[in-house]
């Protein structure tokens, strides 16, 4: 049947066109949404405002992809049934329907994100699943917003007008050529609906997450306007929600463990540049002048140059990743907050106001930077180092020679490390810089002038790791004679650790165990301490070792602190490994599962739990303080300094 006024198109003219409809009412919900708080924000200039809603489309589309999954499906399957009057009347108000609700969603946090301050997520489900007065809390929303019910009746009948302006013409007959044609249309379709939803094609580009929303504000706050609420919905449906935790009063809590750090000393504040070397899979394991226990002391390891920074740098007996992936890392290292069962920068948490170390530096007037040599928006780093503060971010996109790229991961480190020193001599000193490696990630290739040249081991990571480590003696060459060298601070370490293959890695301990490294060529900084220390240690370590004088929110401890009552987290699966003096103690959140002794016991085979009570019972007490302080600081977005 066709509607009068209407004009009868292609089927694939009419998607498009009906898309087309609701991604417009989804920007114009984005528009009321920041007309309905505009108070809640600081002034955005008009390109930047702009450029937050071109940031939207991104969001829109995937939120509307998971939203018309079914009606995409009954459109595009090759079938002359679908040209049939009914069922594009049903396909019709299936549409309708399930866009309305996401229309719904987006008027619901017109009002309801001045209580909350961020867009609704799955969580919004459990908040109310409890509550008895439903009803009578829809009704006095209903008496006191009702002007916004009016609005969005208006909308959706203008949203059913807009569709009916335009049929789908009728093919007929519907014949093999038609099958073919419409077969390869809906596989093309269907590849293009899993880059929307990825929010990208490349290889190394994950589903988009409501942290990626960093890449187009300035503040976390300001994502709730790139967001739409369906889009933050969806992709909180299987996320973890911590819950409060009164283990200790306040004031208990604080002094076993409290992560607000006070300036201590009248020193003045050294404006040393900051550069932070993180490479790929580099676990502990593979560096030889930490391992001087294997193989009865003859084993030499595959990264000679990392050696020579170990000899003539600060380093640690115990040191540990806070996790086992790439997008943990960064969180950990350059703000201080580790991820807890699942990714920060997943969680329903990360558009929670923070700080960093290179927004704390930023802030004394340094230039900060962030390389990787992979495409711009991999592993959802610009976004990430968006939202930290950092001002520049050099990808491969500035790199500028895509033929230097490995084909997979991006540009080769080498050639990358190059760059970033040339880079670097550009900068205004003092400046805050990290980088993050990648040819020592899976499939280990190397350059083919390079294939052969370093030592191959029993683990295809160790060879590739040879040639990182060439990378990094060429950049310290080329930086060493720069004038900015000699008063800067180098801190490496890994993202996480790798395969394993001596036993005294293949255990808890061994899977977190990473490189740390301080190294300052301008002054005296050199030993080793046998002392537990994290990834996230290294924000507080370098801010007091520069005598920083603000107090700041970081989950760490200063590794040079002369105190031992300093401790190490991880989680993996739900359970905390949690090390202090020379101890581990396993625990799920609740019960303790095991201790062991590491200096006595590096291999973990004997269980000391029922004998170590009391040493058991200690640090339990520190792991619930910091889970007290990691939830509530979390859940209160609590975690700045006010």
């Amino acid at each position: 049947m066709k509607i009068e006024n209407s004009r009868s198109v292609n089927l694939y003219l009419a998607l498009a066109y009906r898309f087309s409809i609701i991604l417009i009412l989804y920007t114009l919900c984005r528009l009321g949404f920041y007309a309905f708080n505009y108070s809640l924000f600081q002034p955005i200039s008009l390109p930047k405002y702009l450029f937050m809603l071109f940031g939207g489309l991104k969001f829109d589309i995937s939120a509307l992809i998971y939203i018309n999954l079914l009606f995409l499906i009954l459109q595009l399957t090759p079938t002359p049934y679908k040209y049939r009057d009914g069922y594009q009347r049903f396909c019709k108000w299936l549409f309708i329907v399930t866009n309305s609700f996401g229309i719904l969603a987006n008027f619901v946090d017109f009002v309801y994100f001045k209580y909350t301050l961020k867009r609704t997520t799955a969580t919004v489900f459990d908040q109310f699943s409890h509550e008895d007065n439903k009803l009578s809390l829809f009704a006095d929303f209903l008496r006191d917003y009702w002007y916004l019910l009016l609005l969005l009746v208006a909308v959706i009948w203008l949203f059913t007008w807009l569709y009916d302006r335009v049929s789908v013409k009728k093919v007929s007959p519907f014949n093999w050529a038609d099958y073919t044609l419409q077969t390869g249309l809906t596989i093309a379709i269907a590849l293009l609906c899993v880059i929307g939803v990825r929010g990208g094609w490349g290889f190394v580009t994950r589903p988009i997450t409501l942290s990626n929303a960093g890449e187009f504000v300035d503040t976390p706050d300001q994502m709730s306007l790139v967001l739409n609420t369906p889009f933050c919905i969806f992709r909180t449906l299987k996320a973890s929600k911590l819950k409060q935790v009164s283990h200790f009063d306040e004031q208990t809590l604080n002094t076993l463990y409290n992560p607000i750090h006070q300036p201590s000393g009248n020193e003045p504040f050294n404006k040393l540049n900051v550069v932070f070397l993180i490479i790929e899979s580099l676990g502990k394991e593979h560096v030889g002048s930490l391992n001087r226990n294997l193989m009865d002391g003859k084993y030499s390891g595959y990264t000679p140059f990392i050696d020579s920074l170990v000899s003539e740098g600060f380093t640690f007996t115990h040191t540990y990743a806070n996790g086992r992936k790439s997008i943990d890392a960064l969180p950990s290292i350059i703000s201080g907050i580790p991820s807890i069962r699942e990714p920060y920068v997943l969680s329903i948490y990360s558009g929670n106001q923070t700080t960093s170390i290179a927004k704390l530096l930023g802030d004394e007037g340094y230039e900060t930077a962030f390389f990787h040599g992979a495409p711009n928006g991999s592993m959802g780093f610009s976004s990430y180092t968006n939202l930290a503060g950092i001002k520049r971010y050099y990808g491969q996109n500035e790199y500028g020679k895509p033929e230097d790229s490995d084909g997979t991961w991006g540009i080769w480190d080498d050639l990358f490390m190059q760059y970033m020193a040339g880079t670097m001599n550009t900068l205004k000193q003092p400046f805050f810089s990290a980088f993050f490696s990648l040819s020592s990630h899976h499939p280990f290739n190397l350059p083919e002038q390079y294939k052969g040249k370093f030592p191959k081991g029993p683990l295809p990571v160790q060879e590739v790791l040879g040639y990182t480590d060439m990378a990094l003696r060429n950049f310290f060459k080329t930086a060493s004679t720069m004038p900015w060298y000699k008063n800067t601070l180098f801190v490496l370490c890994a993202d996480h650790a790798t395969v394993s293959y001596f036993p005294e890695y293949q255990n808890t301990p061994g899977y977190f165990a990473i490189p740390i490294v301080f190294y300052y060529p301008g002054g005296q900084l050199k030993g080793k301490s046998d002392k537990i220390v994290q990834q996230i240690d290294i924000m507080p370590t370098v801010l007091n070792f520069l005598n920083y004088k603000k107090p700041y929110f970081a989950l760490g401890f200063d590794a040079f602190n002369q105190h031992s009552d300093n401790f190490a987290v991880n989680n993996n699966d739900g359970t905390f490994s949690f090390y202090q003096g020379d101890y581990l103690l396993m625990n799920d959140g609740k019960l303790n599962l095991s201790l062991y002794n590491l200096k006595a016991d590096p291999l973990t085979a004997n269980n000391i739990l029922e004998k170590e009570t009391l040493v058991a019972e200690k640090m339990e007490k520190y792991l619930k303080a910091f889970i007290q302080q990691y939830n509530n600081r979390m859940i209160d977005n609590k975690l700045t300094v006010k």
